[in-house]
């Protein structure tokens, strides 16, 4: 059920939730008690900034982890809510740090599950640092990175909502892309013939 190295961990180390759509996994500020693995559903990590504007940190679905940080954090720093009814695993922070110090081959493991990560983070930096809002949408869309709800996809890659839904409508309009349902989008054939 976990991937690798928290699938070698013990039962009595994990804790399975199962979660509303709206219900908190954790707000920021609480004590760090573990990081999560998500069996099904979404959980979106975001941050409210001073000005009230809610941040997407992260979207983790079915199969990704989140909250790594708090393996070495005292407080999450971020909430984590529910996007949909997800069930949840809780990898308790004391069994991870624990099997680090004693099992080298676990302690590898999730240092290349988490150069993994940074890597993919990097690539969200890239997108960010494109100006115009149909680039950045196209690149976004052309890595797959919407597969959820536009406004989450758009608060991801540093866009609102409306500029993102313009972007896509401008490149739906240009046969940029193709709409194949809502909030669905996929690259048209005949771009791909151009790139090629």
């Amino acid at each position: 059920m976990l991937p690798t190295p928290f699938n070698s961990l013990d039962e009595q180390e994990l804790s399975v939730s199962h979660l509303s759509k709206g219900d908190y996994v954790f707000r920021q500020g609480d004590p760090t008690k573990g990081l999560f693995f998500v069996i099904s559903g979404e959980v979106c990590l975001m941050r409210v900034t001073e000005a009230g504007n809610h941040v997407t940190i992260y979207n983790a679905r079915a199969n990704d982890t989140f909250a790594e940080a708090s393996i070495y954090s005292e407080t999450y720093h971020c909430d984590a809510v529910c996007l949909s009814s997800s069930e949840i695993v809780q990898i308790s922070k004391k069994a991870v740090r624990i099997r680090q110090r004693k099992d080298a081959a676990f302690s590898e493991a999730l240092t290349k599950r988490m150069a993994l990560q940074v890597q993919s983070y990097r690539q969200l930096l890239t997108f960010n640092a494109v100006k115009s809002a149909s680039d950045r949408v196209y690149l976004a869309v052309t890595s797959g990175m919407l597969s959820g709800p536009v406004t989450q996809f758009a608060s991801q890659i540093g866009l609102t909502k409306e500029a993102c839904y313009r972007a896509l409508r401008d490149l739906t309009g240009n046969g940029m892309l193709i709409k194949t349902g809502r909030g669905r989008y996929i690259p048209s054939r005949r771009n791909d013939d151009r790139k090629n």
